[in-house]
């Protein structure tokens, strides 16, 4: 279990998946072996490539003996009562943020702008991506990550822009984590310069915790959401750069009010750059396509 949510483990159950141009895809499969050394366990990640649709993540624990080969287990119950309590305080996010450390240093050195995307299902992501990707393909490199729970859905969509994507199945998982992001980066082959999407699990929840080494975070809401999102998951919104309040075009059949949305979410976090936009008509959509030509001028 994973023990800042409670969801599923991820490295137990996630599942990667590299689409090819003609439409096909390559499942990814990772294990890891763990080998105990005294009191110190080890663990390494294995990956293999096959072209089926069965997973078999599993997790191999091999215990080692003295060189006699004799088990030294014994009881502790003698000790009862004559031992001190020691209570070790450690971040459980620790592990996380290392790999996102590396993921960043990697993207700051190759120039790739990467880009971590956060909603709940349903907002308009892939929609966002589908029209950026088409508007920009000639001025920029796009490579794409797909997190879901389950299914080939979106990334079989983006696969159709001539972008290159990974989908990343989470299982039972309900978020992306930095090391879903490395794996799925291994298998992108990205040229230096380009732009990286994550496009993270439906979720205002547990994606705001958890660090992918990206250099912002995207947060979209849609207009069917309601106004009140940003003050019932604020860290979602303060942990943001940008955020795009999408499907402006159903506003004449809604009673949302869009200027108590964004003044939300500036009250969460003053510093949140907002745009209005609908990816499905294009309105306000070069607002966006100027903030992120901006922001690839600052990488090169």
């Amino acid at each position: 279990m994973c023990e800042t949510c409670g969801c599923g483990k991820p490295g137990e159950s996630a599942r990667i998946t590299r689409l090819r141009e003609d439409g096909s895809h390559e499942h990814i499969h990772y294990h890891e072996h763990s080998h105990r050394h005294g009191e110190e366990e080890h663990g390494h990640p294995h990956h293999h490539h096959y072209s089926h649709s069965h997973p078999h993540d599993g997790e191999h624990t091999h215990e080692s003996m003295d060189p006699l080969g004799h088990d030294h287990n014994h009881d502790h119950s003698h000790h009862e009562g004559s031992g001190r309590r020691i209570t070790l305080e450690m971040d459980i996010m620790a592990e996380n943020n290392l790999v996102a450390a590396h993921n960043r240093g990697y993207f700051e050195a190759r120039r790739i702008l990467a880009l971590n995307w956060v909603s709940s299902p349903g907002s308009g992501k892939t929609s966002i991506l589908e029209a950026t990707i088409r508007e920009l393909k000639e001025r920029m490199t796009f490579f794409i990550i797909e997190g879901d729970q389950q299914s080939l859905l979106d990334a079989e969509r983006i696969n159709k822009t001539g972008a290159a994507v990974v989908q990343v199945n989470t299982g039972s998982g309900c978020h992306l984590d930095a090391s879903m992001v490395q794996r799925a980066v291994r298998e992108l082959d990205m040229e230096e310069g380009g732009v990286l999407m994550i496009e993270n699990v439906g979720n205002l929840v547990c994606p705001a915790l958890f660090d992918l080494g990206e250099a912002y975070r995207i947060v979209v809401v849609s207009t069917t959401e309601g106004e009140d999102k940003p003050l019932k998951y604020p860290e979602m919104f303060r942990s943001s750069h940008l955020c795009l309040i999408n499907k402006t075009d159903l506003l004449p059949y809604l009673d949302a009010d869009i200027s108590k949305l964004g003044e939300y979410a500036l009250r969460v976090n003053p510093g949140l750059v907002i745009f209005r936009i609908s990816a499905k008509t294009g309105e306000g959509m070069e607002k966006w396509f100027d903030w992120l030509i901006g922001r690839m001028k600052d990488e090169g």
